[in-house]
């Protein structure tokens, strides 16, 4: 039995376990969308995709509610694939459910993401549209795709396929607190065209590798202070190599542009008469991070193996880049006026590749105010141009702007007060939430987000809360049955 089958609600969970069951990460969500799909027509629920991908479901009212407004229930269908270095795991393959364990009321996956980042939300939506005791008005229940790597849905999603008046997303991730806006953001990419040499000789290969952190969301976590393998491994790498004659040959780290970095890797040749200097510096790297970082991170790992290869990176193009890297922004660049305590802008140094011909860099930039994404923006052009790399910006999608007098969030703030005796936290998530690119096509939407308690979304530490899915769970109900007429 799953570790999920005795856990209330029954009809939520039991829809999480199945979602857990079949493999969904980004890019890869049809065979859950396909099994969603045949469930609801076998129970006489009309469904539509539509031409981007998006599963749109629909269920009548419940008597006596046919003249509410109507209300769309969102989540996104894909989960962020994350794994720990030493874990087996094929997110395209592989289910999640045999991972999942429960410890002091919180559910996780070992070694990868739970994908409770945004499961839970879609099995809410799901058990919603599955029971029969529920009153609600007019219901959709829109699932997208490829939210965590490019909100392709949201982008796609067209004009005139959905009827409701109001939206709730399900994307949130700290129960007691209700969103009424979302940071925009921007993919940014840095290539560095290189030169290869011949391995100088009297050079031995080894292999620097920095594992052990705790990564996390690079929205949510971003404020934490955790340290990003990308940049801490550029630090070594520009303090100690004119010092030690290194030559880098490659260069990794992180695996999502929306992830903060866990593991980094560089392969290096050393003079061999430094190899000894190359080590005892490694140990001593270790010791000071884990001495810096003691409070938010795991006990970080540096170490070092020899290993192989026959050409090095030109110097000229390595001084540039591991004078970019070391040198660029990285992490909360400003916190928000308006919101005490959110982070209005950010910036993400995400992945980092290495080809044969050049080296790209991948960023995110995150901000609630399009002078703040600007400002970063042209941050990271500078970089590039004093660098001498190409910058180039995609994939940008806009903030959700907040709404002070939006009717759904006085719903759902009384309703709240009204169930638990206390005044939710009303707040901006700095986050990508699809709710800004809705309302091009849907401009008269009143929309609001909630969600459960998640911890560490995208990262192998990420899990739920179990009794804050039940809360959750209680406020969507009663929301659902105190949207006012139309």
């Amino acid at each position: 039995m799953s570790v999920l089958s005795t856990l209330e609600p029954r009809g939520l969970w039991s829809w999480f376990d199945t979602i857990c069951a079949i493999p969904h990460p980004s890019k890869h969500e049809i065979a859950l969308r396909d099994h969603i799909q045949q469930w609801a027509e076998q129970r006489g629920i009309p469904t539509r995709v539509d031409t981007v991908g998006n599963l749109i479901l629909t269920k009548p009212a419940t008597p006596g509610m046919e003249g509410r407004k109507g209300v769309i229930l969102q989540a996104h269908l894909d989960m962020v694939p994350q794994k720990n270095s030493d874990t087996g795991h094929d997110f395209t393959r592989d289910p999640i459910l045999p991972r999942l364990v429960e410890e002091d009321q919180w559910v996780a996956a070992t070694g990868t993401t739970l994908g409770a980042d945004n499961g839970i939300g879609m099995a809410s939506a799901l058990a919603v549209l599955a029971a029969d005791d529920i009153e609600h008005g007019p219901l959709e229940v829109l699932l997208t795709i490829d939210e965590e790597a490019g909100m392709t849905g949201a982008f796609g999603l067209e004009a005139g396929l959905l009827n409701g008046e109001v939206l709730i997303n399900t994307d949130s991730e700290e129960e007691g607190e209700v969103y009424m806006g979302c940071a925009g953001g921007v993919d940014v990419a840095l290539t560095l065209p290189v030169v290869r040499e011949p391995l100088p000789a009297q050079h031995q290969v080894v292999e620097l590798a920095l594992t052990g952190l705790k990564g996390g969301h690079s929205g949510c976590d971003v404020h934490t202070g955790r340290g990003n393998a990308n940049k801490l491994l550029a630090r070594f790498l520009f303090g100690h190599a004119d010092e030690l004659g290194l030559r880098l040959l490659e260069l990794k780290g992180g695996s999502l542009r929306n992830a903060i970095p866990r593991e980094a890797w560089a392969k290096v040749a050393v003079p061999a008469d430094k190899a000894d200097t190359l080590a005892s510096l490694v140990e001593q790297y270790q010791g000071l991070l884990n001495d810096e970082l003691c409070g938010v991170e795991n006990p970080i790992k540096f170490a070092l193996r020899p290993t192989e290869g026959t050409q090095v990176i030109d110097r000229d193009a390595q001084g540039r880049l591991l004078a970019m890297l070391h040198s660029g922004p990285n992490g909360v660049i400003r916190m928000s006026d308006a919101f005490p305590g959110v982070v209005e802008t950010s910036l993400n140094t995400g992945v980092i590749t290495t080809e044969e011909d050049k080296i790209l860099t991948q960023y995110l930039i995150r901000s609630t105010t399009d002078s703040g994404r600007s400002m970063v923006e042209n941050m990271l052009k500078a970089l590039a141009q004093l660098g001498g790399a190409q910058c180039e910006l995609s994939g940008a999608y806009p903030g959700w702007n907040p709404d002070p007098s939006s009717p759904i969030m006085k719903v759902v703030r009384e309703t709240y007060q009204s169930l638990f005796g206390t005044l939710p936290n009303i707040q901006v998530i700095h986050a990508g939430l699809e709710c800004g690119l809705f309302k091009e096509p849907y401009p008269h939407l009143d929309m609001v987000s909630i969600g459960p308690t998640i911890r560490f979304p995208h990262s192998p530490d990420e899990k739920v809360h179990i009794e804050s899915v039940g809360k959750y769970w209680q406020l969507l109900l009663a929301v659902l049955k105190a949207i006012p007429a139309k």
